[in-house]
């Protein structure tokens, strides 16, 4: 087990990496554990089957969305794997458009109904989109979700420093547990995973596996013929080196058995070294604060304003002016 000091002193806490199993828990600075691993869902077409697929092959941790739209289909695909509800860590996020006290609280109600859960084991704020006032009164209502029993515990999503120490700064009854983030050796948003250890909380890495674009990099697959392993388990073991709660997408169990590989083998100083130096502010999701992704075009992203106009977007290509911030290219890539 991995305990993070509310205090911070992430480091000091870490055991070492080359002990950790598919069952090894991180604990939170709630004291409540996160399994290491977990099975992300973003855009599954067969969400139910891999639910149920990795849960067969010892995942406990299954993360989804609001936004995903699936909710329900993890929740058929947890009771289809018999596996103990007591067992799973289940977690889910609430949009920006969800964003507000009420609004909240209707909405932790709804993914409770979708998931057929009692209780959601981690409950996220998506992104910051919303703006100070808003994600305030989503924090506020987020910790009537846990007084209640229906959240165990909360945290955030996307949130640069400044969005997280807004919430520092009201002296909360609840600091976030948790920021999930996206992170491989190709965007390490060093800032961000610095501050968040300072601060005592833990980090998640969704998109783990790059979306599949740098499977071929060099520096990656020297690192896995080194280790007779494959380049996806070599970006899934870096995350696991750094201490991070990884969450690589799959919808093949042939591949959500293979990713759970990662803990077969350690990586040692020279290939972190190797991985470490890759870092190309490369981030292809969603970014709030472009200085941890400076490697954006054409990609969108939220604009860092001081003033916190969060709603505006800034487009590196002038003539794109989608509305969504996520990555709008077609995923070719299966996984």
């Amino acid at each position: 087990m991995n305990t993070i000091d509310p205090r911070g002193n992430y480091e000091a806490n870490m055991p070492s990496t080359k002990s950790l199993t598919l069952a090894s828990t991180l604990k939170l600075n709630d004291g409540n554990e996160i399994p290491y691993m977990g099975l992300g869902v973003w855009k599954s077409s067969t969400c139910d089957t891999a639910v149920t697929a990795a849960l067969k092959n010892n995942y406990r941790h299954i993360d989804t969305a609001r936004a995903y739209g699936n909710e329900r289909e993890v929740g058929e695909g947890i009771r289809a794997s018999g596996v103990p509800r007591s067992e799973i860590f289940v977690t889910s996020k609430i949009n920006d458009e969800d964003h507000g006290y009420d609004s909240t609280l209707r909405c932790v109600d709804e993914s409770l109904e979708l998931l057929g859960l009692d209780y959601i084991d981690l409950y996220l704020i998506h992104n910051p989109r919303s703006g100070t006032e808003k994600r305030l009164e989503t924090w506020r209502a987020l910790e009537k979700c846990v007084k209640d029993g229906k959240v165990r515990s909360i945290g955030v999503s996307n949130y640069a420093p400044r969005h997280i120490q807004e919430i520092l700064d009201l002296s909360p009854k609840i600091k976030p547990a948790l920021n999930q983030i996206e992170l491989h050796p190709y965007s390490q948003q060093r800032e961000i995973t610095d501050y968040c250890k300072e601060k005592g909380i833990a980090l998640a890495a969704y998109a783990p596996l790059t979306r599949c674009k740098h499977f071929d990099k060099p520096e990656v697959v020297k690192v896995a013929e080194k280790h007779g392993v494959t380049t996806p388990q070599v970006l899934v073991r870096w995350n696991l080196e750094k201490g991070y709660v990884v969450l690589p997408k799959s919808e093949k169990e042939e591949r959500i058995k293979s990713n759970a590989d990662a803990y077969g083998f350690s990586l040692d100083e020279e290939d972190m070294k190797l991985l470490d130096t890759c870092d190309k502010g490369d981030c292809s999701g969603m970014v709030f604060d472009r200085r941890n992704c400076p490697s954006l075009s054409p990609f969108r992203t939220i604009a860092n304003k001081a003033d916190d106009v969060t709603q505006q977007l800034t487009f590196s290509n002038p003539n794109d002016h989608s509305q969504s911030s996520f990555d709008a290219r077609p995923n070719k890539c299966r996984l």
